[in-house]
C-alpha cells in the first residue's frame, strides 16, 4: 500500500484528538505525530537493504505489522504521555489505533505476502477476505505509471478520511450562547 492511506488515518486521528479550539500548531503537531505512528510499521523496509528476506519474521510486512507490535508501541506512547502529564489512556488508544491500523490496511491490498498480524503467535501472513487496494511498488517504482495509478486509487479510497482531517472547523460559539445565537439575558 502506498503511504497515502496510512497518513490519512493518522491525520483523521489527529483531527479527532484535537477537537475544536486548539491552536493550529498543536493540531499540525498531533496530526503529524499520529501520521508518523501510522507509518511506523513500514520502517521495516530497511530489511531490504540488510538483505533480510521479505518472508522472514523481520522482513517487510512481518513482525512490525503485528498487533503485538502495535500494543508495544501504544504502551511506550502511553508511558511517555503520563510522563508529560497527558492522559496515558487516551494517547495509548490513539497510538494503538494509528499503528494497529497499518497492518489491517495492508491486508486489504491485492499483492505481496500479506501481513503478519498475529506474530509472535503465528508467523502466517494474512490477507483480508476482500482486497480492494492495489499493492504499491516499492522504492523508485512509485514514480512509475503503476505508482501513479496506485496513489490515485488510494487517494480516492481514503478521501473521506482526508476530508474529515482537513475540512475547516467552525469556530466554537461564545460561552453562554444559546441555540438561537443569543446570549442569556439579551
Amino acid at each position: 500500500m502506498a503511504s497515502i492511506g496510512h497518513v490519512a488515518v493518522g491525520m483523521a486521528l489527529g483531527r479527532f484528538e484535537t477537537g475544536t479550539g486548539v491552536p493550529w500548531r498543536r493540531r499540525v503537531a498531533v496530526m503529524g505525530f499520529l501520521s508518523l505512528l501510522a507509518l511506523l510499521p513500514d520502517a521495516d523496509v530497511v530489511a531490504f537493504a540488510l538483505r533480510i528476506p521479505y518472508a522472514a519474521t523481520w522482513g517487510h510486512r512481518g513482525a512490525s505489522h503485528s498487533w503485538v507490535f502495535a500494543v508495544g508501541v501504544a504502551l511506550v506512547v502511553a508511558a511517555l504521555a503520563r510522563w508529560r502529564g497527558a492522559s496515558a489512556t487516551r494517547w495509548g488508544w490513539l497510538a494503538l489505533a494509528a499503528v494497529g491500523s497499518h497492518g489491517i490496511l495492508d491486508t486489504l491490498t491485492d499483492g505481496g505476502l500479506g501481513a503478519a498480524l498475529f506474530w509472535p503467535f503465528s508467523h502466517a501472513r494474512v490477507f483480508a477476505p476482500v482486497r480492494p487496494l492495489p499493492v504499491a511498488p516499492i522504492g523508485a517504482g512509485m514514480l512509475s505509471a503503476r505508482g501513479l495509478y496506485v496513489s490515485g486509487v488510494e487517494f480516492l479510497a481514503f478521501l473521506p478520511a482526508w476530508i474529515y482531517a482537513l475540512w475547516p472547523r467552525r469556530k466554537a460559539p461564545p460561552a453562554g450562547a444559546t441555540a438561537q445565537g443569543l446570549h442569556p439575558g439579551a
